[in-house]
Order: structure tokens, then sequence, then C-alpha cells
């Protein structure tokens, strides 16, 4: 029986769903990128940036047996994908993984792990020159980034603004309460319910002194700015509608075995999926091990039973720094409200570096 799998994205998802097939088919993994990037890592490469190796894993050791591919998907149908170059790779199975784009330093936007590693290293030198840090989010993208950088500069003075009036809606007080108080510890000033009458003048990322205004009539002056908000959904290249129709949202519409609709051997897995749940890495490695399972019956001309169910509560490993941090996991009683020390055992310390390194081969480092 054929079994060529192509999995286009080799994030979260897509790098599981590889690794997982590569010595039961014929896997050829499709990404414009040269390694896998644990972006949970990239706030502390900010910070640290000769820690950054750490976050990065190349595809040319990631995959033993299977193929990559380093370029875009230009469309898809059922019979495989169209690259930008204008070759069609055939398939038997597709998976769709290309994930979310959030804004820099989240997420790299350098396509080799040199030019990342670089675009840290100077980033770094800009963060170095100020003394006082504006970030625009408290999600915890923001969050975590100033964490991040409060444990390597202690002086510098973090401020968030938001215009949402709560911190981690739908979790439960508790948590929520253990982050303010160690938001306060930290002396990072969270202000919610306002947002700016403009932009900083300068670019994000850049050292500069700015004066800005919030909706609520203060100003606030500081010396570099980050956006710790905003995702774009990588689906562009299904927007030809060969394959599916999005959704408003520019997702999948999925089954709950993650097929897309109407293709029985077609999956999506992650932040493409219209699966109705919080966007987080965790989940789209829930789906990896999903669709593999399903990939793998269907190959062995087994019917495909596994299915995925959203937990119907939100969680979350959301360190701040090293040690610091709070938590919501599942639990057979419902929410578990995790404290500092087990975020930073699960997560803080490495940001699942070791976990990573035992399931995906060594690091660029």
């Amino acid at each position: 029986m054929s079994r060529t799998v192509a999995v286009v994205g080799g994030g979260y998802g897509g790098a599981a769903v590889a690794k997982a097939l590569e010595s039961e088919a014929e896997v050829v993994l499709i990404d414009p990128r040269d390694a896998f990037a644990n972006v949970a890592g990239s706030l502390r490469a900010l910070a640290r940036p000769e820690w950054a190796p750490n976050m990065f894993f190349p595809f040319k050791t990631l995959l033993t047996r299977g193929r990559v591919i380093q370029d875009r998907a230009a469309s898809v149908d059922a019979t495989g994908v169209t690259l930008a170059s204008g070759e069609h790779v055939a398939a038997d199975y597709v998976v769709l993984a290309t994930g979310s784009t959030y804004p820099y330093p989240a997420n790299p936007s350098a396509a080799t792990v040199a030019d990342a590693l670089e675009d840290f290293r100077a980033s770094h030198q800009e963060l170095l020159r100020a003394d006082t840090v504006l970030i625009l989010g408290a999600g915890p993208v923001g969050l975590e980034l100033a964490g991040e950088i409060k444990e390597v500069w202690p002086d510098k003075k973090v401020t968030i603004v938001d215009p949402a009036t709560e911190l981690l809606p739908g979790f439960e007080p508790e948590v929520v309460e253990d982050l303010r108080g160690q938001l306060a510890a930290l002396d990072v000033e969270v202000r919610l319910g306002t947002g700016l009458t403009a932009e900083p003048g300068t670019r994000p990322g850049l050292a500069g002194s700015f004066t800005v205004t919030t909706t609520a009539g203060d100003e606030i002056t500081a010396d570099v700015w980050y956006r710790a908000h905003g995702t774009t959904t990588n689906t562009d290249y299904l927007a030809d509608g060969r394959l599916t129709a999005l959704d408003p949202q520019g997702r999948i519409p999925v089954t709950e075995k993650l097929n897309v609709r109407g293709h029985d051997h077609v999956y999506a897995v992650g932040d493409i999926t219209d699966v109705a749940e919080a966007k987080m890495a965790g989940y789209a490695m829930q789906h990896a091990d999903v669709v593999a399972k399903n990939i793998l019956a269907q190959i062995n001309g087994q019917e495909p039973t596994e299915a995925y169910r959203p937990l119907g509560f939100p969680m979350i490993l959301l360190p701040l720094g090293t040690k610091g941090g709070v938590g919501q996991l599942p639990s057979p009683e419902g929410p578990f409200v995790a404290p500092a020390e087990t975020v930073s055992q699960y997560k803080g310390q490495d940001l699942f570096t070791g976990r990573f390194t035992a399931t995906l081969g060594p690091t660029a480092g």
C-alpha cells in the first residue's frame, strides 16, 4: 500500500507527526525554515542570547529517515501539495500544521538558525541600552517577556499595558491572584483597561526614548517597547479553495478525528484548526498524537478510531523566569492550580529543552 505522508509545517504539531511516522511511512516535511523552533524559548533568547541555540532543532537531525523540503506550500488538494517553486509533492496522506505567526520576538522571523541567532543577539543589544521597557499586551507572551527581563535585569522598569480588564480571563481565581502577587514582587507594573492613543514613534525592539499617552490620559515614558499581541493564522495557501473553505477566522474545519472535513486522508493540527480551545503548543502536540495514530491505522488497513476532545477548561504553564510563574493543569477532579515550583520544574527551568531533545534529537547548540 502507498504510504507517502506530506507534512506541511515543522512546528510543534508538524514536527511531532513527522517524527512519529518517519519509521512507518515515506515522510516529506515541508517548511521554509531549516529547523524546528521551540518558540517557548524565544523570550529567554532575547534576554539571554547565549541560551538561544537551545531552542532550535535542525530538521536534518530531527528527521533521520524523512525528506525535508525547504519551501512554502502554495496550494493543497487531496492529491498532495504544490510548492511555491511550482513542484507538486504527491502524497497519500497530507497533514496541515502551519500554525500561526506571532510578532517578533515571541516568534523568530528568520528562516535559518544562523539568522535567527543573529537577530536575537542584535535585539539583546537594544534591550541592554534600555532602562525602562513598555510591553503592549498582558497575555501569556507579554507576561513571560516581563518575567525574563526582570530575572536578568531586576532594576529595569517594566510596564505592561492592555485594554483587557482582567489577567488570564477564564482561569481559576487562585491562578490570577498568585500571578498578581508575583508580578508585584517583581515590580512589574500592569495597567489594564487602557490602551494607547497611538503607538510609540520608534520601531518595536529598537532602543530610543519615547513618551506615549494612554486612553486613560496618562503618559508613559520608556526606552524600548515590544508588541505582545496579535496573531496571524497561516492558511493563506488554502485561499484558492481547492481543498476546503476556511471559517471566518481563516481556520480549517476539522472532524473529531482531526480530518479536514470531506477528506479522509487529509488532516490538520494546531492553531489552524477550528477546534474550540486556546491555541497553544501543548494542544498542537496532542493533536499530533491523534493524527499520527489515525494515519498509522490507515496505513495498516485499519479503521482510524482516535478522536480529539478538548478539555473544556483552559490549561497553562506560564513561567516568570526560571523560578516563578503560575499554572493550571488538568486533573481527575478538574483544574489543578500549579504552584510556582511546579511551573519551574516542568517548564521554567529549561522551557522543555530536555523533553524535546529526548524526542527530536540534538539542538543547534
